[in-house]
């Protein structure tokens, strides 16, 4: 049970093709974004479909194949772990970010 403290896994499709850069240790970083949904029906019958947002990056030899095979609409699952990070704004309001940090990636769905 140990390993499931920090553990994160999500079925989606990705919202934006990934925006890779590389790093000051020449570490290339990919970060996008990932819509999972939802599909439901209410008390009266209505069919409703909830879609969540992630932000999700990744690092080395993934953020390679993010750059390379991921686009916008590919559906893929991924395994990471949460992270928090926080800012002051311009007003100097704290703000805080949360994104996936992905360890494992499997691309779904028919190629393209």
């Amino acid at each position: 049970m140990r390993s499931l403290r920090n553990s994160v896994q999500l079925i989606g499709n990705l919202g934006m093709d990934p925006e890779v850069k590389e790093v000051s240790n020449g570490n290339k970083m990919a970060r996008f974004s990932l819509a999972t949904s939802e599909t439901y029906n209410k008390p009266n019958g209505e069919k409703v479909t909830d879609t969540q947002w992630h932000n999700l990056i990744i690092w080395g030899k993934l953020a390679d194949v993010a750059e390379k095979y991921l686009k916008k609409g590919k559906q893929i699952a991924v395994e990471g772990k949460l992270e928090t990070t926080s800012y002051d704004d311009k007003e100097g309001k704290r703000k805080f970010f949360t994104q996936v940090n992905v360890n494992d990636l499997v691309m779904l769905g028919k190629e393209d």
